[in-house]
């Protein structure tokens, strides 16, 4: 704009959500999350209008990273569900739906949006209670005494993205492989304070997914000048490991505190190349065989250290630093004008290389049990690789998760499903609920259908090739019908396999459309038919999920209760 133009004053919207413009966008943000939801879902490529790479995902943390939102009220959609819920690889797209949902439902109601907000609240304390009971019909114990419903959660995430391009095989593989590095995190039992442990994550592109694989330790990019002669272990024991957080390139800002004496007739350069070469012989005198730095190593400092034996590496980044500290038990140094206490060394039990397709891995290898490994993921071409890292890592993620809290959700849209049966029985029961919130009843029934109905929303958003999704009368559950399969006969003989996996008995059950009204019910758990175990095959995180229901509800409701908009256009 010129500096001469005069400014524009600020546009004011009362009533946001009665504009059609704002409903439109809200609608199209929607239909970008749902069609993007599940194992089946659409990849999106954002580009950006002026140029630029293209983005390949399906991934709500990422998607939602990349999109580019002009109004407020999409824009405060996306920015809460990525605040709360980014770190699991489905959870954003489900909160981003149901909040959607539950805004659009409202605002088709003739009730004012406090007493929606109210009974919003009011159902997500009802869907919480029934949740937190062990009796939940929707919810499963996870044995962790067993691999398979680990297997299955890390499984359930994996394979929950279409942009990691994996062969049913090829998830199975990463899935073990995804597992096997969690448990290595996981401490034995030892006195003291016990913590979970770090996975470093390395991506090798140009391999094959087979080529993925868990080492003990860390894997680190190995300096070009590194041989095998270097990496020897000498008999005399570990090697002394020394850490810096800060620069050792040099440079006056990373000094630390204090004053810095220069002679007049020496260069401050020289004068800070002194420090580093004296903090270089100390390391030479304490034996250190390793000296490790998150930035930078000044080249002359490098080359006096090689030269006498002492490998470097530099530039590791932040990530690795908390490895690091638990694989060595060293302690980072910040400044390199004072000397390194000896208290601060770590240890390690020896050095290794690793070919890794095109790149050259030092692995360090634990003292003890260090509780640090590195999964190594391999893949054919970069947005594939990167999908499946955000993928692993949020797997990994869930699985810590599972550790503090042993219990999954039924996942293929059957645990939604199955609360929307729960909330439908029980508000038709409860006769004092519109009472407690001020409200007619006829209100609480309007704002209950519509939050039942965002629940439905995510469910049949797993249907992306034109086929129906059904409920069960007796459990809840989710079933799929393939596009064209209209039952002639009953709905048995089209039906798909369940959601989850679980399949209870079909013997006697009785099927409805998801889009239709039906006979309200009190959900049963499944259970197990021919005497065999009926445990889900498709799970989901029980915390996660929960945390993404809570952060639509409230999501939802601050939306619901903007009545003005103040938008600076200059």
């Amino acid at each position: 704009m010129s500096r001469l133009a005069q400014k524009q004053p600020s546009v004011c919207t009362s009533d946001p959500l009665t504009d059609d413009e704002v409903c439109r966008k809200m609608a199209v943000l929607r239909q970008v999350l749902a069609s993007s939801f599940g194992p089946c879902g659409r990849l999106k490529q954002v580009h950006n209008s002026v140029g630029g790479p293209v983005l390949t995902t399906s991934t709500s943390g990422v998607l939602l990273r990349a999109l580019t939102l002009s109004h407020p009220i999409p824009k405060l959609l996306t920015a809460s569900v990525l605040h709360h819920v980014s770190r699991y690889s489905d959870c954003g797209l489900f909160a981003g739906i149901v909040a959607s949902a539950l805004v659009d439902h409202a605002r088709g109601l003739s009730v004012q949006p406090a007493t929606v907000a109210l009974a919003y609240r009011h159902l997500l304390g009802l869907c919480s209670d029934y949740l937190s009971r062990d009796d939940c019909g929707c919810k499963v114990p996870v044995d962790l005494g067993s691999s398979r419903d680990l297997l299955a959660l890390a499984r359930t995430v994996v394979a929950a993205k279409p942009a990691c391009m994996l062969t049913d095989a090829e998830a199975r593989h990463v899935s073990t492989q995804v597992v096997r590095a969690f448990l290595h995190t996981v401490p034995c039992s030892a006195p003291g304070p016990v913590s979970l442990g770090k996975v470093a994550v390395v991506s090798v592109e140009g391999r094959p997914v087979g080529d993925a694989a868990v080492f003990p330790g860390l894997l680190v990019d190995a300096p070009e000048s590194l041989g095998p002669a270097d990496v020897e272990q000498p008999a005399e024991g570990p090697l002394r490991l020394a850490l810096f957080s800060a620069s050792l390139a040099g440079d006056l800002p990373e000094a630390g505190e204090g004053t810095l004496e220069v002679d007049r007739e020496v260069s401050l350069e020289e004068t800070v190349l002194e420090q580093l070469l004296g903090l270089g012989e100390q390391a030479v005198r304490d034996g250190v065989r390793v000296l490790a730095c998150q930035r930078v190593v000044h080249p002359v400092l490098q080359q006096y250290l090689r030269r006498r034996g002492v490998v470097v590496l530099e530039r590791l980044g932040i990530a690795l630093m908390e490895p690091l500290f638990r694989l060595s038990g060293a302690q980072a140094v910040g400044s390199f004008r004072t000397p390194v206490p000896v208290q601060c060394y770590g240890q390690l039990a020896g050095l290794a290389l690793q070919r890794c397709g095109s790149r050259e891995m030092l692995q360090l290898l634990p003292c003890g049990d260090p509780s640090c490994c590195t999964l190594l993921l391999c893949h054919r071409t970069d947005t594939a690789l990167s999908e499946l890292k955000v993928a692993c890592e949020s797997a990994e993620h869930v699985l810590r998760q599972t550790l503090k809290e042993p219990w999954a959700l039924l996942g293929g849209g059957c645990t939604e499903t199955h609360l929307s049966a729960y909330i439908r029985y029980q508000v038709h029961r409860a006769s004092d609920a519109a009472a407690e919130l001020h409200c007619t009843r006829s209100d609480y029934l309007l704002a209950a259908e519509a939050f039942r109905r965002s629940l439905v929303a995510v469910a049949t958003a797993l249907e992306h090739d034109g086929g129906a999704r059904l409920v069960d009368l007796s459990h809840g559950h989710c079933w799929a019908v393939a596009e064209g399969a209209a039952p002639a006969g009953p709905w048995r003989d089209v039906l798909g396999p369940c959601g989850c996996g679980a399949t209870p008995p079909r013997g006697g059950l009785e099927w409805s459309p998801l889009s239709t009204e039906h006979p309200a019910f009190s959900p049963a758990p499944p259970v197990a038919t021919d005497g065999t175990d009926a445990q889900p095959r498709v799970l989901d995180s029980f915390p996660a999920k929960r945390n993404a229901l809570q952060v639509a509800v409230e999501t939802a409701n601050l939306i619901l209760d903007l009545k003005y908009i103040v938008q600076d256009v200059n």
